[in-house]
């Protein structure tokens, strides 16, 4: 089956995506988010248009729907508010009478025991040269009631020490991996081709990755919990990046999955209970 490059697909998607919102006029209704769900929040305007959608696959988990739809009431009054100054103020920043666009969805990811995963995404378009997409990860422990991070799930979790420098790299091998499965070679014309490379001699030639991940808590990337073939438990983690965190614009986002039995050595005993079995193919497909 024919595939346009990475680079011809991103740049595509950009264009209908512009060319779509700036057609909306200012009443219309328009379907966002996973999978099509409804915006429980939507401002439209001359000028902008911006939503907030909360999957109704999270109405069930009442806390985590509430937070999500909380958040995303004060992102859609702040980036409203920040349109409509720029509206004021600088009016040439609506060129060609090009209609502004703020998206926010979320996504359930995965519940396995106590903790929620989410995927949060923002796309927008805000006068720039192409519309922008910025990609984040709730984990919510249902017990404790609140957001949390995967510290709990390892026995140590110092930035630059051994259990975040070990889960860096394999989330950089990860990237470097997918982008060798895009053909992307190191952005090095004279270099050997992708398929002529492994994971690790890509990660030596790509500083996208390595600029773009770090051995830090809060650097390493947005992450979720991948659901496993085990009842309860986790097959791994998944780590989800935006445009511009590991390569340039054009290669779009990239979702790549560590399984459990990579890192099992540093976890902790909460850990250890949380992840086992495998990732099931239907998650494979979709993320």
């Amino acid at each position: 089956m024919f595939r346009l490059p990475i680079s011809s697909r991103a740049l595509l998607f950009a264009t209908l995506i512009s060319a779509l919102h700036s057609l909306l006029p200012p009443s219309a209704t328009f379907a966002s988010g996973p999978q099509g769900d409804r915006p429980q929040i939507s401002i439209k305007k001359n000028y902008v248009a911006i939503s907030v959608t909360v999957g109704a696959e999270l109405k069930p988990l009442a806390e985590v729907f509430a937070d999500c739809l909380s958040e995303g009431k004060a992102w859609a009054n702040l980036v409203s508010r920040s349109a409509a100054a720029e509206w004021r103020d600088n009016r040439k920043a609506f060129r060609d009478e090009l209609k502004w666009f703020y998206d926010r969805d979320y996504e359930l990811r995965s519940v396995v025991g106590r903790y929620v995963s989410v995927v949060r995404s923002d796309d927008w378009f805000d006068g720039g040269a192409h519309p922008n997409r910025y990609i984040d990860a709730i984990l919510w422990d249902s017990i404790a009631r609140k957001r949390v991070s995967i510290r709990p799930f390892f026995s140590e979790t110092s930035d630059n020490g051994r259990t975040m420098t070990a889960v860096a790299e394999l989330a950089k091998l990860s990237v470097a991996a997918a982008k060798l499965a895009n053909d992307i070679n190191g952005y090095d014309d004279d270099g050997p081709a992708a398929e002529k490379l492994t994971p690790e001699q890509e990660l030596e030639r790509d500083h996208f990755i390595n600029d773009g991940i770090k051995p830090r808590i809060l650097e390493i990337g947005a992450v979720t919990l991948a659901p496993s073939t085990q009842d309860g438990k986790s097959s791994g983690l998944t780590f989800h990046y935006s445009p511009y965190a590991v390569g340039p614009y054009v290669e779009g986002t990239y979702t790549v999955f560590v399984p459990w039995s990579a890192f099992r050595q540093f976890l902790s005993r909460q850990g250890a209970a949380l992840f086992g079995g495998e990732r099931s193919k239907s998650d494979e497909e979709k993320w």
